[in-house]
């Protein structure tokens, strides 16, 4: 049975349908949850990307080392921020980021480093986070697709990482509609972003003892309108009443194509334990095992093309991790929605 939200009517009578109760509630459930105190939820994953990189001070021309085996939904609001995209190598056998590769393309230009969590399977945290440390270089963990994926035993988002982001849009978990999150290391980051977010007002300032806007409220930062609305934060706290289950579900997924697939190479480590957003494995004929698949019911994918394939990022550098990776990558659906049956057919 679908799921009831009897308050959706309610908070659209009520003539408070931006940010404020359901918002509080839902940025609190995603604290608990994940284990953090400095987070803060956004209209969008890109305008989380564009509040972060904002509160970094970062200017244009300014270069940004990231991965282009990643969502362009990543990697896109780098470039139109005015970033220097440099890529960098992953992993052949993982598809994140290859710590080597990272250090090599660091110059005196190098101002932030993006670490793609490839659709939910955890990098290399420690080696990118020291390499950051050791330059002085800000790192973001692009948590796109990985939401309740863990590393080490604990959550994407309390990983030590400098700021985490996080997408809430249709197809990922939690489901706001729309939306999206920051967690910041820092509590300085974060209260300059918690103003930044709502363009840059102070809202216990804002108004005077008449209700006017307040001529003493000075605006002092940039800003955006990226607050999440009261009826997507509505929507986040519903998800997350289920949150739980639903990750569980997804484990027990893959649970069942691994039995279904014994031997076959996945992007698993000891140290991580994937959301199975997907669940992805490495195949010696891509195409033929996408079709195959796909005959039996079950939409096979390759998820995303490299970003570096795209002529708006410039030229495409020659790069033999991703190469391999491509080449061999298949997602098989793996989400909470869906029901394991490999003797089905299409």
């Amino acid at each position: 049975m679908p799921k009831v939200l009897p308050e959706i009517e309610r908070i659209l009578y009520s003539g408070a349908l931006a940010y404020g109760k359901w918002g509080h509630q839902f940025e609190k459930r995603l604290s608990s949850f994940i284990g953090v105190e400095n987070l803060l939820s956004t209209n969008s994953y890109a305008s989380a990307i564009q509040v972060a990189l904002t509160a970094l001070d970062l200017q244009y021309g300014d270069e940004v080392i990231t991965s282009p085996m990643s969502c362009l939904a990543s990697n896109m609001p780098l470039l139109t921020f005015g970033l220097k995209v440099v890529w960098a190598d992953v992993d052949p056998n993982t598809g994140t980021l290859l710590p080597e590769s990272v250090k090599e393309k660091i110059t005196p230009k190098t101002r932030l480093i993006f670490h793609n969590h490839y659709c939910g399977y955890i990098g290399y945290v420690d080696e990118i986070n020291t390499i950051g440390k050791e330059y002085s270089i800000p790192v973001i963990d692009d948590c796109v697709e990985a939401f309740g994926s863990k590393y080490k035993g604990s959550y994407a988002g309390n990983l030590g990482t400098d700021i985490s982001i996080f997408s809430f849009q249709t197809v990922r978990l939690p489901n706001t509609v729309d939306g999206g999150a920051i967690v910041f290391k820092d509590k300085r980051l974060y209260e300059k972003a918690l103003l930044m977010r709502d363009f840059g007002i102070r809202r216990n300032i804002f108004r005077d003892s008449n209700g006017e806007i307040a001529a003493g409220c000075d605006i002092y930062m940039k800003g955006y309108g990226a607050t999440m609305s009261e009826i997507n934060s509505y929507i986040g706290c519903c998800v997350m009443d289920d949150i739980n289950d639903l990750l569980a579900l997804q484990k027990q997924n893959a649970g069942n194509w691994k039995k279904e697939l014994v031997g076959v190479k996945t992007l698993e480590r000891d140290e991580i334990e994937p959301n199975f957003w997907i669940f992805g494995v490495l195949s010696k004929d891509k195409i033929g095992d996408i079709l195959s698949f796909r005959e039996k019911g079950f939409y096979a994918s390759g998820v995303h093309l490299p970003n570096s394939f795209y002529s708006v990022f410039g030229e495409t550098p020659k790069m033999n991790g991703v190469t391999a990776f491509y080449d061999r990558f298949v997602a098989l659906p793996c989400g909470w929605w869906f029901i394991h049956d490999i003797n089905r057919e299409g």
